[in-house]
C-alpha cells in the first residue's frame, strides 16, 4: 500500500471510531497526537470528515457506522472504496468531473450525478438507461436516470442527447423555463446564459414546454426542426435539416455558419477557446460569413479573414481585435 492510501486508510480509521458510541477523551488525545504529526494527516482527517458531512444519509445505504467501528480493522479494507464511491465520489476523468449529490425534490430524495466540460471540452456521457449525452464546450448538466426515471438537468451550455427508446418512460431536460420531453429520439439543447434557449432535432419527435408542468399548447418539433425560445416566447422553424447539422458541426470539432454575421462568427468561436475574438467596428461585424472551420484554431480563421476581406487582424496574448482597413 502506498504511504498517502495508508494515511487515507488511518484517516477513514480515525473517522470511524470517533463517530462510534464509545468514543472517550484518551482518543480524542490520540487523534490529536496523530494530527499533529503532519501537515497530510490533517489534510487526510479534514477530507474524510468533510465527505462524512456532506452524507448525512449513509444509513440509507445500509452502512451502519458503529458497527463497521466494532469490526476488526482488517475486515475493513473496503470502506476507504465504500465512502469514497457510495457517499460522495469525485472522480476527474480528463475535463470531466462527476459529483453525485443529494437533492430535495418533493415527496423524495433524488440521487444526482454532475457533469462539466471545460472551455474548449467535449465529453460523451453514458446513462443507465443506454442513452447518451454528448456535452459541448463550458456545459454543466445534472442527471438522474435510473430504472424509475429519466431526467436530466442542462444547467448551462449544450448537449447532444441520443435517448434510447422506452414505450413508457419518458426522457426528461429541464432548461431554464423549458422543459423538453422525448420517448427515444436524437436532438441538442443550448442554453445561453442570456436566457435563451434552442433545440435542435436530429431525429424523431421532441416536445417543447415552458415551466416543468406539461401543458396544453407545447411545440412539438420534428426532424429538421428548430425552436428558439426566450421567457415565455417560442420560434420555430421548421424542416431544415442543413440548418440543424451545420449547428450540430461542433460533435466534429468544427463550426458551420451559412452567412452569419462576423459578430456572430465570433462569439462562436469564443465558446470554444480562450483567445477572444473582438470585432471593433460595425462595418466588419455586419460581414457575412459561411463556411466550417475547426472551433480551436482562431489564427487559422483571421487569417482567412485577412486573405478574403482584407480585414486588420491585431494580435496580443489575450485578443484578437478585427477591424475594416
Amino acid at each position: 500500500m502506498r504511504r498517502q492510501e495508508a494515511i487515507e486508510d488511518q484517516a477513514l480509521d480515525w473517522l470511524i471510531r470517533r463517530n462510534g458510541e464509545d468514543w472517550t477523551e484518551g482518543e480524542q488525545v490520540e487523534l490529536d497526537a496523530w494530527l499533529d504529526e503532519s501537515m497530510a494527516h490533517k489534510a487526510a482527517f479534514w477530507r474524510a470528515d468533510h465527505l462524512w458531512q456532506q452524507a448525512d444519509r449513509i444509513r440509507s445505504l445500509g452502512i451502519d457506522p458503529h458497527a463497521a467501528a466494532e469490526e476488526p480493522k482488517s475486515s475493513r479494507k473496503w470502506w476507504p472504496a465504500a465512502i469514497a464511491a457510495s457517499l460522495v465520489a469525485v472522480v476527474g476523468i480528463g475535463g470531466l468531473t462527476f459529483t453525485p449529490e443529494f437533492v430535495d425534490q418533493p415527496a423524495q430524495q433524488v440521487q444526482q450525478a454532475r457533469f462539466n466540460t471545460p472551455i474548449g471540452g467535449r465529453k460523451v456521457i453514458p446513462l443507465e438507461d443506454g442513452s447518451k449525452v454528448e456535452l459541448n464546450t463550458q456545459t454543466v448538466v445534472r442527471t438522474a436516470v435510473n430504472k424509475h426515471r429519466r431526467e436530466v438537468w442542462l444547467d448551462e451550455g449544450e448537449a447532444f442527447f441520443e435517448v434510447a427508446h422506452r414505450d413508457d418512460e419518458p426522457f426528461v431536460v429541464y432548461a431554464g423555463r423549458k422543459t423538453i420531453t422525448v420517448l427515444g429520439t436524437k436532438f441538442s439543447v443550448r442554453r445561453d446564459r442570456d436566457g435563451r434557449i434552442t433545440v435542435n432535432v436530429l431525429e424523431g419527435r421532441v416536445r417543447v414546454d415552458d415551466g416543468e408542468a406539461i401543458k396544453d399548447g407545447a411545440a412539438i418539433i420534428t426532424a429538421g426542426d428548430t425552436t428558439i425560445s426566450r421567457d415565455t416566447s417560442t420560434l420555430i422553424t421548421r424542416k431544415s435539416q442543413e440548418r440543424v447539422e451545420n449547428a450540430l458541426a461542433w460533435r466534429d470539432g468544427m463550426l458551420s455558419f451559412d452567412q452569419a454575421p462576423l459578430a456572430t462568427v465570433a462569439a462562436e468561436f469564443n465558446r470554444y477557446n480562450r483567445t477572444r475574438l473582438v470585432v471593433t467596428d460595425p462595418a466588419a461585424a455586419q460581414i457575412p460569413i459561411g463556411g466550417s472551420f475547426q472551433a480551436s484554431s482562431v489564427n487559422s480563421f483571421t487569417r482567412l479573414l485577412r486573405d478574403a476581406y482584407g480585414l486588420k487582424i491585431e494580435r496580443d496574448d489575450t485578443t484578437v481585435k478585427i477591424s475594416s482597413q
